[in-house]
C-alpha cells in the first residue's frame, strides 16, 4: 500500500434527479451496491465553516455502501487540521481510507472512500501529469459484498485544468492500471471531464458508463448545476446492471452535487 491511511472505527437543495427501472422486491438485495461520489471542497462547506456534520448528512441520507470523496484534506492547516476521511467515516459509521494524491498546507491532499464493509486489500496509485501541476491519484479497495461476491471500488479526482493533457494521460492509466483486474470493478470520481470529452472517450473504451446518455444528468454546481463531471463507471458491463441514479444537491455541503448510483451484480 503506498500512501495509505486507514481507521476503523444542511439544508437539501430542491436539485434531487433520478431514473430508476428497478423493483427491489425482483432483486437479491445482497447483490445490490449502491455507490456514491462526493466531492467535498476540503470539509469548507460553502458557508466556510467546516460543519462536518452537514457533509455527513449528505451521506448519511443517501445511504451508499461505497463512497468516492474528491477533495479530501489529511491534517492540513487549510482544514483545521482534521483527518477529514476518519471524521466522515465517524460520522457515517463507515469504514474510512485515505490515500495521498500530494502534500499540501502542512498536511496532505487526496482521495477518500468510505465503506460499509472491511477491506481484503487497497492501493493507491499515482497518476501522471505535466510537471508543476497537481498530483492525482486513484484509491481502490477489494472488498466482499453480503452476497459473498469480492468487488473492487476505485476513488478518483482527475485533473482540473481546462486543457485537457494531464485528463487524458490520467484516462490512459486508469484504463492501463485496472484492466488487469481480477474482480468487477467500479470507478467513481469527479472526472472534470464533460460527456463528449476526450478525457470520457478514452475511459470508455474500457469502462461502461451508468448515466443515461440522452440526458446527462448535471452534477456541478450544487447551487446551479449546468455541467456533468462527476461520474459511477464499471466494468466488465456483463457483470452489471444500472438499477437507479440520482444528483442530489445540497447547496451548502458542497459546490459539487452528490451522485448516487444503484448497481445490480450479475451472475
Amino acid at each position: 500500500m503506498r500512501h495509505i491511511k486507514q481507521t476503523f472505527i444542511g439544508i437539501l437543495a430542491s436539485c434531487l434527479i433520478s431514473t430508476s427501472v428497478w423493483s427491489q422486491t425482483q432483486i437479491d438485495s445482497s447483490k445490490i451496491v449502491k455507490v456514491l461520489s462526493f466531492n467535498i471542497l476540503h470539509g469548507k462547506t460553502m458557508k466556510g465553516d467546516f460543519n462536518l456534520d452537514v457533509i455527513a448528512k449528505v451521506i448519511i441520507d443517501a445511504n451508499p455502501d461505497f463512497v468516492a470523496l474528491q477533495e479530501v484534506d489529511y491534517k492540513t492547516n487549510r482544514a483545521k487540521k482534521y483527518d477529514l476521511v476518519t471524521e466522515l467515516g465517524w460520522r457515517t459509521k463507515m469504514t474510512p481510507l485515505y490515500g495521498r494524491a500530494m502534500y499540501y498546507d502542512g498536511g496532505e491532499y487526496g482521495e477518500g472512500v468510505l465503506s460499509k464493509t472491511t477491506f481484503l486489500n487497497t492501493r493507491n496509485v499515482p497518476l501522471p501529469y505535466i510537471s508543476g501541476d497537481e498530483p492525482r491519484a486513484a484509491l481502490e479497495i477489494t472488498t466482499v459484498l453480503h452476497s459473498k461476491d469480492t468487488i473492487s471500488f476505485i476513488g478518483t479526482h482527475l485533473d482540473h485544468l481546462k486543457l485537457d493533457t494531464n485528463k487524458i494521460m490520467q484516462a490512459k492509466e486508469i484504463n492501463n492500471v485496472f484492466s488487469k483486474n481480477k474482480y468487477p470493478t467500479i470507478l467513481a470520481g469527479d472526472l472534470n471531464a464533460e460527456p463528449n470529452s476526450n478525457t470520457m472517450a478514452i475511459l470508455e473504451n474500457f469502462w461502461t458508463v451508468s448515466y443515461d446518455k440522452t440526458y446527462p444528468e448535471p452534477t456541478f454546481s450544487s447551487k446551479n448545476p449546468t455541467q456533468k463531471i462527476d461520474y459511477v463507471l464499471f466494468h466488465p458491463k456483463h457483470k452489471w446492471k444500472v438499477l437507479e441514479t440520482r444528483v442530489i444537491c445540497d447547496t451548502i455541503a458542497s459546490d459539487h452535487c452528490a451522485y448516487l448510483v444503484t448497481l445490480q451484480l450479475l451472475d
